[in-house]
């Protein structure tokens, strides 16, 4: 075995014997998620630390909250769905260890815009945060066209000028910022914005993940890491 899976089976097998030791010698409890945690920090350390083993493909493996932001974390995404094509957005709300608070989706009528229902969802999840009191907060969307539109000056010849004015009033009064991250580590977003699109509920907030997504909440809050496309 060779590469970055290596690091990682490398790691894991370094993680594991030290948890052994922990839990034999110092009687000391450990969880599974401390376990991978310990596992993907160790991953990220040796391949920092000796980049010749990387083979140019550190940025290949990503995870969710891949800043390793402390402070809750919003993900959110936009998906246009189907022929005819259908718009939704989706997105939800988590603290730093992955623990879920609230989840929303939402379909957007007579439009197949990829760049409205991205915007959508950066709106709509922003103003949820806010208004439950989640600040500070760090929202994360795989949009890089919607993210610049926001953060790079704005045209009011825009056709989503108001949209992007509302959203940076947000950003501008509230605890919270915005990033970009992959695609891999915003698949809960995804699963969240496809239901929306395949809905015709305009707006609807989850209080609990839905059944099929808590095996990738799961995975996200064990510091899964996932192989970039």
């Amino acid at each position: 075995m060779k590469g970055p899976k290596a690091i990682i089976f490398a790691a894991g097998l370094w993680c594991v014997w030290i948890c052994r030791n922990s839990m034999c010698i110092n009687n000391e409890q450990m969880s599974i998620q401390r376990v991978s945690t310990n596992i993907t920090n160790a991953t990220e350390s040796i391949m920092h630390a000796f980049p010749s083993l990387q083979s140019g493909h550190l940025e290949r493996y990503i995870r969710w909250n891949n800043n390793n932001f402390d402070c809750n974390i919003l993900n959110v995404d936009g998906s246009c769905l189907g022929t005819p094509t259908r718009a939704g957005f989706g997105g939800l709300i988590r603290n730093s260890a992955g623990y879920y608070f609230t989840g929303f989706s939402g379909f957007i009528p007579s439009s197949s815009d990829i760049l409205q229902a991205e915007l959508s969802a950066i709106y709509f999840g922003l103003s949820i945060a806010i208004n439950l009191g989640f600040a500070p907060l760090a929202c994360y969307s795989d949009s890089i066209h919607a993210i610049t539109s926001i953060k790079e000056p704005c045209s009011k010849f825009h056709v989503y000028a108001v949209l992007i004015h509302e959203i940076q009033e947000l950003l501008s009064h509230a605890n919270v910022s915005l990033h970009h991250t992959l695609r891999e580590g915003n698949q809960c977003a995804d699963f969240l914005a496809k239901l929306g699109a395949s809905s015709n509920d305009k707006l609807l907030t989850h209080s609990q993940p839905p059944d099929e997504l808590r095996p990738l909440i799961r995975l996200d809050a064990l510091g899964t890491l996932f192989l970039r496309d």
